[in-house]
C-alpha cells in the first residue's frame, strides 16, 4: 500500500469532517458541476465518471440530480465509506476499485463526462505518472466528451511556499473542530500533514501524512492537449464559486 492509499484509507470515516456540512457540500457543488456541464452542452443523460471520488463527495451528489455516475478510487476505505452514503442517499452508482493512471483495468466503457476533483492530478509525483493519468482518463471519454478536474492554485502557493494552509474552525454540538494542513517543501513536491482536532466533550486530535507535486497551470494545460484534447479552459473560483480553479478539457 503506498502512501496515498494509505492516506485516504486512514482518513475514510473523518473526511467529512473536514466540511461544516458534508450534506450541504454534496448537493452545492452537484449543482456547481452540472451548470458547467450545461455550458459545455451536456444534460441529465449524460454518463458521468468520477475517476477520483473518494467518499462521493461529487458523485452522490450528482446521482441525486439524475446523472448516471460510475465512481472510482484507489482507496478502498474511501470507496466503502462512499457505498454506504450512497446508500443512505438512495442513490444507484457503479463502484470500482481503479487507478485513474489504469482506467482501463475497471471500465471497459467510456463516458460523456470524466471529473477528477479536489486536487487529486498532483498526487502524481512524476511527469510520466502524471502523463499516464491524463492519457488513461482520456482514452475513457467519448470524442466530444469532457474532462473536469480541479487543483490547487499552485502558480501562486509556489511563489511564497507556504508552510500550512489557514485552519477552519467549525461549531459543533459539543465545541468546536478545528482543521489544517501544514506543508513541507522539497522544490515542487512538499509533504502534507493533515491534522483534524475535536474539541468536545473529549479532545480527539486526528493526524493524516500525503505527499503532491506542485502543478501549474500551463504544464497541465500542455499536458492536456497532447493527450488527446482539442481545447482545455480555466476557471476561476470567483466565477464558478467553487474553491479551487477548474480545468475544462473537450475531447
Amino acid at each position: 500500500m503506498n502512501i496515498i492509499q494509505r492516506f485516504y484509507d486512514d482518513m475514510a470515516s473523518q473526511y467529512d469532517k473536514l466540511f461544516l456540512d458534508w450534506e450541504a457540500a454534496t448537493a452545492e457543488q452537484a449543482l456547481l458541476l452540472d451548470r458547467l456541464f450545461k455550458e459545455y452542452g451536456f444534460d441529465k443523460t449524460a454518463a458521468v465518471l468520477d475517476c477520483a471520488s473518494g467518499i462521493g463527495t461529487q458523485a452522490i451528489g450528482l446521482a441525486a440530480l439524475g446523472y448516471s455516475v460510475a465512481a472510482s478510487d484507489i482507496s478502498d476505505g474511501e470507496l466503502e465509506e462512499a457505498k454506504v452514503r450512497a446508500e443512505r442517499k438512495g442513490v444507484g452508482i457503479r463502484f470500482a476499485h481503479a487507478d485513474f493512471r489504469a482506467l482501463e483495468d475497471a471500465f471497459s466503457e467510456r463516458f460523456d463526462i470524466v471529473i477528477c476533483m479536489d486536487n487529486a492530478l498532483p498526487h502524481m509525483l512524476t511527469e510520466s505518472d502524471l502523463s499516464a493519468a491524463v492519457k488513461s482518463i482520456a482514452d475513457q471519454i467519448v470524442p466530444g466528451g469532457i474532462f473536469v478536474a480541479s487543483i490547487r492554485d499552485y502558480d501562486v502557493l509556489l511563489a511564497s511556499k507556504p508552510p500550512y494552509s489557514p485552519p477552519y474552525i467549525h461549531k459543533t454540538a459539543n465545541g468546536q473542530r478545528v482543521s489544517f494542513q501544514t506543508w513541507t517543501w522539497e522544490d515542487i513536491r512538499y509533504r502534507l500533514t493533515q491534522y483534524i482536532i475535536d474539541d468536545g466533550e473529549a479532545l480527539q486530535v486526528h493526524k493524516f501524512d500525503c505527499e503532491y507535486r506542485a502543478l501549474r497551470r500551463q504544464e497541465l494545460t500542455e499536458l492536456l492537449l497532447a493527450r488527446g484534447y482539442g481545447k482545455a479552459e480555466w476557471r476561476f473560483p470567483e466565477e464558478t464559486g467553487f474553491y479551487q480553479p477548474i480545468v475544462i478539457a473537450t475531447k
